[in-house]
């Protein structure tokens, strides 16, 4: 259980593409498993949804997506 969460604690540097431009995010991978398996209960790409994610913020992009993913966990979009 200890291993689990340390793993899912580990954050890693993503490349992405959002609006046609390249940039990275920095991103837990329990943050970046919530995302994907929002992204296909959506049936979007993860690109489409850090679109969306990124046309909302007002503060740093890797913030935004864990607070659109807890704001989903929250919600039960992530079960």
């Amino acid at each position: 259980m200890v291993d689990d969460l340390q793993s899912a604690a580990v954050i890693v540097k993503r490349s992405v593409r959002i609006a046609g431009h390249a940039t990275s995010v920095s991103l837990e991978a329990a943050f970046w498993r919530g995302l994907c398996d929002i992204a296909a209960a959506r049936r979007l790409s993860v690109n489409a949804l850090l679109t969306a994610i990124d046309a909302g913020r007002s503060g740093n992009l890797s913030s935004a997506i864990r607070l659109f993913v807890l704001d989903c966990a929250r919600r039960g979009e992530l079960l």
